[in-house]
C-alpha cells in the first residue's frame, strides 16, 4: 500500500472511519443485550405494569350496568333514584347473556355493600319483568323491581352503582391504605373496625426486620470466618452454605414442622439439657415464623458478606493493633466500617424477600402472625377480588421502591464522605 493510501492522522477520513467504528461497536453491544431487554420487558415491566393498570380498573361494574350509570349520573346520591335508573337496572340485567356475569356483578357490589349479592342474583332470576312485546314505562319498571325485591328501596345499593359505574376508580388503593371514598365521593379513613391494613403492613415491617436483624447477627460472625479461611476450606464451607439453595422451600417448612412441632426434636433436645420442663409453643406462632423464615433466607445475608470481607486486607487490624489499639477496637473502628457495603446489600436483599413473603408464615405461622402476601393470594384465590389484591401489591411495590431510593441514598452518602 502506497504511503499516499493511508489517512494522514488528524484528517476527516481517519476522523469518519473511528466514529464508524465506535457505532458499529455501540450496534453489536445493543445487539447483544437486545434479547435481555425483551425478556426483561415481557417478564418484569409488562406484569408490573398490568399490575398497576388493574389496582386503579374497576370494569365489573362499569362494563355491565352501562345504561344505569349513565341515569345515575346527575343523581344527588340522597335522596330515592329517578324512575328511568330502574328502567336502566332492568334494561341491563336483562341483557346479560350468561348469569356469570350477573355473579361477577354481584360479588363486586357486594363487597360495597352486605346483601347486594342476593340482591342482583334475585333480580336476574326475576327477569324478564313483562312479557315479550309489552313495554313498561320507568315507573312500571321500578314498582316491578320492588315487587320483586323491596330493598332496591334503599339508596345504599344505588350509591354502590353509582360510585362504581366509573371504568377508573381510586377505591382499591384507597382501601389498601385504609381509606374509601364516602357515599358523596369525600375521600375519609376506614371505621376503626374495618381498618386493617396499616396494621397487616406494619406485622409485615416488623416479621421483616426481626428476621433481618437475626440473620445479620448469624450472618456476619459466620462470613468473618470464612473469610479468613483459604480458599479451598472456604469454598468446601461454603457448598454447606448453599445447601439451602437447593432444596424446596416447602420441603424446608414441612421438616421445620416436623422439628419444632411439640414432640419433635427441638423440643426434646431442650427438655433433655433441662433449659424447659415442658414442651414450648414453637408452632403456628411468630417464632417459628422467624425460625424458619431466617433459615432460609440467611445465604442471602452471607454471600454479600462474604464477597465484601474478602476484599478488605487483614492488614488493616494488624496495623491498627500494632499501633496501640485493642483488637476488639480495632475491630469495630477499622474492620466493621468497611463491611457496610455489605451490610446494607445484604440487610436490604433479605428485608424485601420478607415483605413478599406467604408460604412459610401462612404453613408454619397462626392468624396474627399473617403477612400482606398472605392477603394477596386470598383476594386472589378466593375472593376473586382482583383490583384488591392488585392494590395490595402495588403496596408492595411502593414500599419496595422506597427502601431501594433509601438504600441507593445511603451509599452515595457514604460514597461521598469517603
Amino acid at each position: 500500500m502506497s504511503a499516499a493510501a493511508i489517512a494522514p492522522i488528524g484528517s476527516a477520513d481517519l476522523a469518519r472511519s473511528l466514529q464508524r467504528a465506535e457505532r458499529r461497536r455501540k450496534q453489536m453491544a445493543v445487539a447483544l443485550t437486545l434479547p435481555l431487554l425483551v425478556f426483561l420487558l415481557l417478564t418484569f415491566l409488562v406484569p408490573i405494569g398490568a399490575l398497576l393498570k388493574r389496582a386503579v380498573e374497576n370494569p365489573e361494574v362499569a362494563d355491565v350496568l352501562v345504561h344505569t350509570g349513565q341515569a345515575l349520573a346527575q343523581w344527588d346520591r340522597q335522596s330515592a333514584p329517578p324512575a328511568p335508573a330502574f328502567a336502566a337496572l332492568a334494561q341491563d340485567l336483562g341483557a346479560l347473556p350468561e348469569s356469570a356475569q350477573a355473579g361477577t356483578l354481584a360479588r363486586r357490589l357486594n363487597s360495597e355493600v352486605a346483601g347486594a349479592r342476593s340482591l342482583v342474583m334475585g333480580t336476574y332470576r326475576a327477569l324478564p319483568l313483562a312479557p315479550a312485546g309489552e313495554s313498561l314505562t320507568p315507573e312500571q319498571v321500578r314498582e316491578k323491581l320492588l315487587a320483586v325485591d323491596p330493598r332496591w328501596s334503599e339508596t345504599k345499593y344505588w350509591q354502590a352503582i353509582a360510585k362504581n359505574s366509573s371504568r377508573w376508580t381510586p377505591d382499591y388503593l384507597l382501601a389498601s391504605v385504609d381509606h374509601r371514598r364516602s357515599a358523596a365521593g369525600d375521600i375519609e379513613p376506614m371505621p376503626a373496625d374495618q381498618a386493617v391494613f396499616g396494621k397487616i403492613l406494619l406485622r409485615t415491617f416488623n416479621i421483616s426486620a426481626v428476621v433481618t436483624l437475626c440473620c445479620l447477627l448469624l450472618a456476619y460472625p459466620l462470613a468473618y470466618w470464612l473469610s479468613t479461611l483459604s480458599a479451598r476450606h472456604a469454598n468446601v464451607l461454603m457448598i454447606l452454605v448453599l445447601v439451602p439453595f437447593w432444596t424446596s422451600i416447602l420441603v424446608r417448612v414441612a421438616a421445620w414442622i416436623v422439628l419444632l412441632q411439640r414432640e419433635g426434636l427441638v423440643n426434646t433436645a431442650l427438655m433433655g439439657i433441662g433449659l424447659t420442663s415442658e414442651p414450648i409453643a414453637l408452632l403456628f406462632n411468630r417464632t417459628g415464623v422467624v425460625i424458619a423464615m431466617v433459615h432460609i433466607l440467611l445465604p442471602f445475608m452471607i454471600l454479600p458478606l462474604y464477597s465484601v470481607m474478602k476484599s478488605v486486607p487483614p492488614t488493616y487490624l494488624r496495623a491498627a493493633v500494632s499501633l496501640g489499639s485493642a483488637p476488639l477496637a480495632a475491630f469495630f473502628r477499622v474492620y466493621v466500617p468497611q463491611t457496610y457495603p455489605g451490610i446494607g446489600a445484604g440487610a436490604l436483599l433479605v428485608f424485601i424477600l420478607c415483605i413478599g413473603y406467604y408460604v412459610t408464615p401462612a404453613l408454619l405461622g397462626g392468624a396474627d402472625d399473617q403477612m400482606l402476601s398472605y392477603y394477596i393470594a386470598q383476594y386472589t384465590n378466593v375472593e376473586v377480588n382482583w383490583g384488591m389484591a392488585c392494590a395490595l401489591g402495588a403496596v408492595l411495590l411502593a414500599a419496595t421502591l422506597v427502601l431501594y431510593a433509601v438504600y441507593r441514598r445511603i451509599v452515595k452518602s457514604e460514597l461521598s464522605l469517603g
